[in-house]
C-alpha cells in the first residue's frame, strides 16, 4: 500500500502566495568559495617535510551554492504582499513586519493551515516553486519537537515520487546531526535543492551536543558548522512557529542569516506579512478535513438508585417499542457480576438483579426514544451516564467498549470502499497495557486485557445481529432476486482475526531489554521527544492502512500524541483524566484524527471523490472522558479563539467598503447606501436574526449563492457571497453528539408496490456520448472572449489618516485615535511579471481538457487587444481565459448530449441499507421509505413536511448520494423520488431537485449542465412515464404533476 497524492487548489494557492511575494526577482544560481582550511593545513604539512604536493587551485575554488541575494526593493516587496493579502482577504500589511529580535532584517511570511490540510506537502512543494522561478536551492526546516522532525522527514520519502513526476528531480533531505559535519559540507557544496531539517534544541539548548554547531570542529577541518551553513543564506521553512518564538530561539535563527522566513502553523501567537489562511472555518467548509462527533460519558451520583446502572443506548424499531440497553449488577450463585441487556419499559431491576437489595423498587418507568432518554426513580438518564460508580476502572471500560462499538459500526460502512478503520487509545503508562516479569516475559495489562473482552462480546452480538439481519432479508426477499454482493466479505475479515491479533502497542524501546517503556517527556511538557517510539510510529504508517495487517486498534503513550496523523484513525479515546492539561487539549486530541482517510489505493476519499459524500465517510469520533456538553463546549471556545480576527456580526459596518469584485474584473467600493440595502434584504429574508448573526437557513441560502441583492451589486453576487462565507458562527464547530444519532433503515413503504414499481423505471444506469463540433466550440469561444474578457488594471490605493486633536485612554485601546481622512488609487507602473515566463497554452490546455491545437486556434482568432491583456496579468488572463472556454464547451454539451442504456442497475438493498445515520430529533415520517428524514437542509426539511401533508402522495424517498447520473462534469444525485395517486393526478412517478431558486440563469453553469443531463438521462431509460425537474416548493410540484 502506497499513500497516493494529488495537486489541490488550495495547496497550489498557499505556493503561489509566497511565490508571487517576490516577484521581479531575477532567476540566478549563486556560487561562493567553500573554505577547506583542514585540507590545506594537512598539505602545508605534507610541503615541509618535503613531500612534493602541490596546492591544487581546487582546494582554494571549492564551489558552494548560496542562494542570491533579493534584489527587488523593500517598497516593491511590500507591494506584492499587499496586493496578495488584498486578493486573499487578508488585513493589508502597512510596513514590513518582523520580529525585534531579527538583527539582519530578513523578511518573515505567515501561512496558517489548519491540520490535516497537509502544510508539509505545501512547503515542499513552495521549495520546488522558488527554485524553478528564481533559482534559490537551500532550505532549513526547523522543526520544536523531535515527533514533527520525523514526522517531516517521512513526509519528503512520502512525496518523493509524486513530486519526480511533477518536476523531474527528487529532494534527498536530512536530519541534522552533529556527529555528521559531512552532510553540512554537502548541503552547501549540490547545486541541487538542498533541505536540512533540524529541531531546535540542535542550536538553541545549553547541553555539549547542541554547542557543536557553533564550535570549530576537527572532524569538520576545524571550522565551525554555522559558518558554512551561514554561507549559504538558507531560507528557513518555520513549521509550529509558536512553539519556537521565544526570543532567544529567534535570535539563534539569524545566526544562519537567513534570506527569509516562512511560518507554517494552524495556531500562530505571532503573525507577520500573513499572505495566505486557510483556518478552521475554511477548511471545514471546503470539507478538506473530517467531521467531529462526540461520545461523552458522565459519572453521577443518583437519588433514585443506589446500585450500579450505565444506559448504553436506546433501541428504536419500525415496528416495536423502543428498549433501552443497559448495564447492571446481577446476583448468581458464582457471585455479584456486571451484565448488560436489553429492557423494556417497565422492567423491574430488582427482579433482574437478582433481588439485590441496592435495586429494590427501581423499576424503568419510561423509554423515550424521541428525546433518547430513560427515567428510573423520577430522574433522567441519557445514554453515557454512569450511575453509583465513581470508580475510574470502570469509566475507563466504558470507554473502551464504546470505542470498539463505534469502530465496528464504522468499520462496517467503510469496508466496501477500501477503507481501513483505525481506532487510537491514548494511555499515560506502558504498565497498562503490556507488563513484564522479572524475566523479561510479557503479559496484558489492565487496559489491554479489558480491551480483549469487550471485543470478543461487541463481535459476537455484531455478527449475531449480521445474521438477523441477512435472514429477515432472505425471508422477505424472492430468490431469484437476491443480490450477491450483499452478503459483504467485510463479515469473514472481522471473522478473520483473532481479539490478541488486532491490538498493538507504540511506545518508547528499552533496546538492551528488548521491551516497551515510558517515553522520556521534554522538560516543562506532556510530549515526548523519544526517537524509537517515534521510529516505530513512522515505520508502521502505511502497513496500517492495508487490510492485510490484522492491526487496527493502537495503544500509544498519550505524551506521544503529536507522533500520529494517520489518515484512517476514525476513532479516539484517551484513557486518562482530562482535568488540567493544555488550554487546547480538545483541539489537540481531535487534530490526530481530522485528515480525510484513503483506500486501499491509497488515494484519499476527498470532495473531488466523494462529493457531497465527504462528511458521511470522513467522521471522527471522539469517545471523551467526560459530557458530550462540556467536550462540546470546550472544543468550540478552543477553535473560536484561533478565530478571532473573523468577523461574527453581519451589520451594516462589516459591508461598508469593502471592495467587490465582477466577474469582467471590475472592482467597486460598496457604500453606506449599498450596505444598508443589502443589510435590510438579508434581515428581510431572514438570513440575519436582529442581533445581526447569520441563521441555519442563511448559511444554507449564502452556500447555495442565492442571497437576495439590491440590482445594482447583482453583477458582484459572487464576491458578497464570498464575504459571508467569511462571517464565524458559534455552532459551526459545535460536533454531532453521536449518541444523539441512530442507524437508519427502510421501513415498511420501502416493500410496498408502488415505491417499487417507481424504483424498477429509475434503476437503470446509462453512459454518454458527447458528439462535439470543435469548429463551433472555437468560433462561440472567439465570440465570448471579445465580448466578456476584461482585466483591470493594477493599482494600489494610499490610505491618508489624522489623529485626533484630543485623544482618549478610551481611542486608543478601540484603535480609533488615529482616523482616516482620505482615500487615494494610483495605477502601478512597473510590472511585476515582466520577468516571469508562462507557458499560457500549457496553462489554458490543464484547466479545460483540450487540445493545444484548439487553443492555439482560439487565441489566434481573438481580437489583438484582447490578446495583449495577458501583459497585463497573465495570472488572470490564464484563469478568465480557460473559465470562457469552459462556458462555452459546457453550452455545446447540452446541445450535444446522448444518454444510452445498458445491462446494469441499481440495486435497491446496497443504495437504501447503506448505515446512513441521522439526528434522533429529525423529523418522524409516515410516507417516507426511512422514519426519519436523512437531510438537515431547511429547504428539504420544508418539502418533506409538505409532502407528508399532502393527500396526492402515496410514498417518496430522499434518493441517498449512493444513486447517482454520470456527467461530463462529475456525478450528479436528484434530491426526490415520490409517487402519486393515479386518481388524483396525471404525472404518478416523479423525480424532483429541490433548490433555493428554478430559474436556469440562477442556476451556476456546472449545476444548470448536471440538470440537464439528468433530464436527457430519465428520458431515456423511463420515457414519458417518470417526469424529473427542478422545483422550489411543493406548489411548484403540483403545478407539473397536474391534478385531474
Amino acid at each position: 500500500m502506497k499513500l497516493q497524492f494529488k495537486e489541490q487548489q488550495f495547496q497550489k494557492d498557499a505556493v503561489q502566495a509566497v511565490v508571487n511575494c517576490f516577484d521581479g526577482q531575477p532567476l540566478k544560481t549563486n556560487r561562493f568559495t567553500l573554505e577547506r582550511s583542514g585540507e590545506i593545513i594537512r598539505r602545508a604539512k605534507h610541503a615541509a617535510t618535503g613531500v612534493n604536493e602541490l596546492f591544487d587551485k581546487e582546494i582554494f575554488e571549492e564551489i558552494g551554492y548560496r542562494n542570491t541575494p533579493i534584489q527587488i526593493t523593500e517598497t516593491h516587496i511590500l507591494e506584492n504582499i499587499r496586493k496578495i493579502q488584498s486578493a486573499n482577504e487578508i488585513h493589508e500589511s502597512l510596513a514590513i513586519e518582523r520580529p525585534r529580535e531579527d538583527k539582519n532584517r530578513s523578511y518573515h511570511l505567515t501561512i496558517e493551515m489548519e491540520t490535516g490540510t497537509g502544510k508539509t506537502y505545501t512547503y515542499i512543494r513552495t521549495m520546488y516553486e522558488l527554485h524553478k522561478k528564481y533559482g534559490w536551492s537551500k532550505y532549513i526546516v526547523i522543526v520544536p519537537s523531535i515527533a514533527i522532525r520525523e514526522g517531516v522527514f517521512k513526509s519528503f520519502q512520502l512525496t518523493q515520487d509524486h513530486f519526480q513526476e511533477l518536476y523531474g528531480h527528487k529532494i534527498a533531505p536530512f536530519i541534522y546531526n552533529s556527529s555528521s559535519p559531512q552532510d553540512i559540507e554537502n548541503f552547501a557544496s549540490d547545486n541541487r535543492i538542498s533541505v536540512m531539517i533540524i529541531n531546535t534544541q540542535a542550536f538553541n539548548a545549553r547541553g555539549a551536543d547542541s554547542r557543536r554547531i557553533y564550535q570549530e570542529l576537527d572532524q569538520f577541518g576545524t571550522r565551525k558548522p554555522i559558518e558554512i551553513i551561514s554561507q549559504t543564506n538558507p531560507i528557513l521553512i518555520i513549521d509550529e512557529p509558536q512553539s519556537v518564538d521565544g526570543a532567544k530561539t529567534l535570535e539563534s535563527m539569524q545566526d544562519f542569516k537567513p534570506l527569509f522566513s516562512i511560518r507554517y502553523s494552524a495556531t500562530h501567537r505571532v503573525e507577520y506579512n500573513k499572505v495566505y489562511r486557510l483556518d478552521a472555518l475554511d477548511a471545514y467548509n471546503k470539507r478538506l478535513v473530517k467531521k467531529i462527533q462526540v461520545k461523552g460519558i458522565s459519572l453521577k451520583s443518583s437519588t433514585g438508585t443506589s446500585g450500579y446502572l450505565y444506559l448504553e443506548q436506546i433501541i428504536l424499531s419500525t415496528n416495536k417499542p423502543p428498549v433501552a440497553l443497559v448495564e447492571f449488577e446481577q446476583r448468581s450463585s458464582q457471585g455479584v457480576k456486571r451484565v448488560r441487556k436489553k429492557l423494556e419499559q417497565g422492567a423491574n431491576l430488582f427482579e433482574h438483579s437478582g433481588e439485590m437489595p441496592a435495586y429494590k423498587n427501581i423499576i424503568i418507568e419510561e423509554i423515550n426514544g424521541a428525546l433518547n432518554k430513560i427515567i428510573v426513580g423520577g430522574n433522567d438518564i441519557f445514554p453515557g451516564d454512569i450511575l453509583n460508580d465513581k470508580n475510574d476502572n470502570t469509566l475507563r471500560r466504558v470507554q473502551i467498549r464504546e470505542t470498539i462499538l463505534s469502530h465496528l459500526k464504522k468499520e462496517k460502512q467503510l469496508y466496501q470502499k477500501g477503507v481501513k478503520v483505525l481506532s487510537l487509545f491514548f494511555i499515560d503508562s506502558v504498565e497498562r497495557y503490556r507488563k513484564y516479569d522479572e524475566n523479561g516475559e510479557e503479559s496484558l495489562g489492565e487496559y489491554a486485557q479489558i480491551f480483549e473482552e469487550e471485543y470478543n462480546n461487541a463481535k459476537n452480538d455484531f455478527l449475531d445481529l449480521f445474521h438477523q439481519e441477512y435472514n429477515d432479508y432472505l425471508k422477505n426477499t424472492d430468490i431469484n432476486q437476491v443480490y450477491k454482493g450483499y452478503f459483504p466479505s467485510y463479515f469473514s475479515y472481522l471473522e478473520r482475526d483473532n481479539a490478541k491479533h488486532i491490538h498493538e502497542g507504540y511506545f518508547a524501546v528499552d533496546k538492551k531489554k528488548k521491551r516497551m517503556v515510558d517515553p522520556s517527556l521534554k522538560k516543562n511538557s506532556e510530549d515526548s521527544d523519544d526517537v524509537s517510539a517515534y521510529d516505530l510510529i513512522m515505520k508502521d504508517k502505511e502497513r496500517l492502512l492495508s487490510f492485510e495487517e490484522p492491526v487496527r486498534f493502537i495503544f500509544s503513550h498519550s505524551a506521544l500524541k503529536e507522533g500520529w496523523d494517520n489518515p484512517n484513525v476514525f476513532q479516539i479515546c484517551t484513557l486518562k483524566n482530562p482535568e488540567g492539561g493544555s488550554e487546547i487539549r480538545r483541539r489537540q486530541e481531535v487534530g490526530r484524527g481530522m485528515r480525510l482517510c484513503v483506500n486501499q489505493d491509497g488515494v484519499r476519499l476527498d470532495y473531488q471523490m466523494l462529493g457531497d459524500e465527504v462528511h458521511k465517510t470522513n467522521i471522527l469520533t471522539i469517545i471523551a472522558s467526560e459530557s458530550y456538553e462540556t467536550f462540546a463546549k470546550g472544543l468550540q471556545n478552543e477553535i473560536a479563539s484561533t478565530l478571532k480576527d473573523r468577523p461574527q456580526k453581519v451589520d451594516i459596518d462589516f459591508f461598508l467598503s469593502k471592495v467587490i469584485v465582477n466577474e469582467k474584473g471590475e472592482k467597486y467600493r460598496i457604500t453606506s447606501q449599498d450596505a444598508l440595502s443589502i443589510y435590510k434584504l438579508l434581515y428581510k429574508s431572514d438570513i440575519i436574526t436582529a442581533e445581526d448573526k447569520l441563521t441555519t437557513y442563511g448559511k444554507e441560502i449564502v452556500e447555495k449563492e442565492t442571497i437576495p441583492l439590491p440590482e445594482n451589486l447583482e453583477t458582484y453576487r459572487s464576491s458578497v457571497v464570498n464575504l459571508l462565507k467569511s462571517v464565524f458562527t458559534e455552532n459551526t464547530f459545535k460536533p454531532e453528539n453521536e449518541r444523539a444519532t441512530l442507524t437508519i433503515r427502510p421501513n415498511e413503504n420501502f416493500k410496498k408496490k408502488e415505491f417499487q414499481d417507481l424504483w424498477k423505471k429509475i434503476n437503470l444506469k446509462t453512459i454518454y456520448e458527447v458528439k462535439f463540433d470543435t469548429p463551433k466550440l472555437i468560433e462561440e469561444s472567439v465570440n465570448l472572449i471579445n465580448n466578456d474578457l476584461h482585466i483591470a488594471d493594477m493599482v494600489y490605493e494610499v490610505k491618508t489618516g489624522e489623529q485626533k486633536t484630543e485623544g482618549t485612554k478610551q481611542d486608543l485601546d478601540s484603535g480609533t485615535h488615529i482616523t482616516q481622512s482620505s482615500t487615494e488609487r494610483f495605477k502601478l507602473k512597473s510590472n511585476p511579471y515582466h520577468n516571469t515566463l508562462y507557458d499560457v497554452v500549457g496553462e489554458i490546455e490543464n484547466q479545460t481538457n483540450l487540445t493545444r491545437k484548439t487553443i492555439v486556434a482560439i487565441l489566434k482568432r481573438i481580437q489583438s487587444q484582447k490578446f495583449y491583456l495577458v501583459s497585463k496579468n497573465p495570472e488572470e488572463f490564464i484563469a478568465k481565459i480557460s473559465k470562457i472556454i469552459n462556458e462555452a464547451k459546457a453550452k455545446l454539451i447540452i446541445n450535444n448530449i446522448v444518454y444510452h442504456k445498458i445491462e446494469e442497475e441499481y440495486d435497491a438493498v446496497t443504495v437504501f441499507t447503506n448505515d446512513n445515520t441521522v439526528l434522533r430529533d429529525a423529523i418522524n415520517l409516515k410516507k417516507h421509505i426511512y422514519d426519519h428524514l436523512t437531510s438537515d437542509s431547511n429547504i428539504e426539511t420544508e418539502f418533506a413536511k409538505a409532502l407528508e401533508q399532502s393527500v396526492e402522495v402515496v410514498v417518496y424517498a430522499k434518493l441517498p448520494k449512493s444513486f447517482y447520473i454520470t456527467t461530463p462534469v462529475g456525478r450528479y444525485s436528484p434530491d426526490w423520488a415520490i409517487v402519486f395517486d393515479k386518481e388524483k393526478v396525471r404525472y404518478i412517478y416523479f423525480v424532483a431537485e429541490t433548490k433555493g431558486s428554478d430559474s436556469s440563469m440562477d442556476l451556476r453553469g456546472t449545476e444548470n449542465l448536471k440538470i440537464h443531463c439528468a433530464k436527457v438521462h430519465f428520458e431515456e431509460i423511463a420515457g414519458a412515464d417518470v417526469k424529473y425537474d427542478v422545483i422550489t416548493n411543493y406548489d411548484k410540484l403540483m403545478e407539473l404533476v397536474q391534478l385531474k
